[in-house]
């Protein structure tokens, strides 16, 4: 019990201490419920000040209106510069935020189709290999086309002998050597046979596998012996000129995003180099599972260094929106949320702010404060609302002179707190000395 009893007095002790040491101002308030530490300057002055009836001793009014308020007020002054507090600032900086939006997208090539077999067959050779640049209607490998070379042959000659035997009705028919019945029979298997041709060469023409587009063959799926069905894969060709980089973003940028808004994207395979395009295509829907939406973007492929299905991010440009921007360590809480300590005129003051955005390097924030105002980032501890500080590295405004006002009275003063001491050492009464 005794021992928590010593703990209690000590901690009490300390707590009164720090709050006299740290806090301005606290001597004056204790005097003013009536407790005078030693060495205050208010016991100081009334210990001066009393004498007969309390009034000031001869010749120290005077010299005290002179010195500016002598020794006491020098004191006071000293007492003042001694609690000054030191402090660091920095200025209220603007920042913008939400000026940029980067989304992780996929490349494709503009063009691309999977070649496929026309026909069932064998095949039997391929014109291209990888990598090969083709053009449309190209052919880049053949089946096997007996077959149907012998059915194109026999339907070219039938259509050959059904023309000629058509030329042969219309000359008769002029001199009436041939009926119209006859004329018309020639007519139908003239037409017969050109559809025979027709489909001949269409069945010659299927056993040849052509490029539908212009672009770049990619790796082939089958080799030659190979027999294949109908719809059978044989490779990819893909216009790569230009790639369409697909990737999602947001739904609240989606009434910001407009189609031909510029844009830049980078491949994580080829770092350093940036590569500008502009949007192509918004989707007509937000995606309600990840509130997103889909856009394209349109990168020109000029130089063939970008490939059809890299990784790339996308950096879009937007106007942000702008804030006030204060160093992290200036930040401090209370009851009454964050708020930041500005400087003005030598004094600081509370300034009360909402936080928007934590960053390394500040903190963005709107409330009372303005760019260019000074916030207290050291230091902060030790003040209170309307508190006088000192910069560190710059010199108060009026202190020169004030030091000068103060060591002037002082010197004015010179009986006023010397001479007194000296003459009590001396045995004699003050009041008599000064008579």
């Amino acid at each position: 019990m005794l021992k928590q009893l010593l703990i209690t007095i000590v901690v009490v002790v300390l707590a009164v201490a720090g709050y006299i040491f740290f806090v301005p101002g606290a001597r004056e308030n204790l005097a003013r419920i009536g407790i005078n530490l030693p060495g205050d300057a208010t016991q100081q002055a009334d210990s001066q000040t009393a004498g007969a009836g309390g009034q000031p001793r001869a010749g120290q009014g005077g010299q005290q209106g002179a010195g500016g308020q002598g020794a006491g007020g020098g004191q006071r002054f000293g007492g003042g510069g001694a609690r000054a507090i030191t402090v660091a600032t920095k200025p209220v900086t603007t920042a913008i935020i939400n000026n940029k939006l980067t989304a992780i997208g996929d490349g494709s090539a503009i063009h691309s189709v999977t070649v496929t077999s026309p026909s069932g067959g064998t095949l039997t050779e391929l014109l291209v290999a990888p990598g090969d640049s083709v053009k449309s209607g190209d052919v880049i490998g053949h089946l096997d086309a007996q077959a149907e070379q012998i059915a194109f042959d026999k339907a070219s000659l039938a259509a050959k002998n059904a023309a000629d035997a058509l030329a042969r009705s219309t000359e008769l028919q002029k001199s009436n050597s041939v009926s119209a019945a006859a004329l018309t029979a020639a007519q139908l298997a003239n037409d017969q046979a050109e559809l025979d041709f027709r489909n001949a060469k269409l069945a010659l023409d299927r056993r040849s596998i052509v490029a539908p587009i212009a672009g770049t063959v990619g790796l082939m799926q089958v080799t030659p012996g190979n027999y294949l069905n109908a719809n059978t894969p044989v490779t990819t060709i893909e216009d790569d000129s230009q790639l369409l980089v697909t990737f999602w973003v947001p739904e609240r940028f989606a009434p910001l995003i407009t189609a031909g808004m510029p844009v830049e994207a980078s491949a994580t395979a080829l770092p350093g180099q940036n590569f500008e395009g502009k949007v192509n295509a918004i989707d007509n829907r937000v995606d309600q599972a990840s509130r997103t939406l889909q856009v394209q973007a349109l990168i020109p492929n000029d130089n063939k260094a970008m490939r059809a299905g890299m990784s790339y991010s996308v950096t879009l440009g937007f106007p942000g929106e702008q804030f006030a921007s204060v160093d992290p360590l200036a930040v401090q809480w209370s009851a009454q949320g964050p708020y930041v300590w500005k400087l003005a005129d030598g004094k600081v003051g509370k300034g009360l702010v909402q936080i928007v955005q934590r960053n390394s390097d500040g903190v963005l924030v709107t409330g009372d404060v303005k760019e260019g105002e000074q916030v207290v980032t050291e230091g902060v501890l030790q003040l209170s609302d309307g508190a006088a500080v000192r910069v560190l590295g710059q010199t108060p405004q009026g202190q020169g002179g004030d030091s000068q006002n103060a060591v002037a009275g002082q010197g004015n003063n010179g009986q006023g707190a010397e001479g007194q001491g000296r003459q009590q050492r001396n045995g004699q009464p003050a009041a008599a000395a000064q008579q």
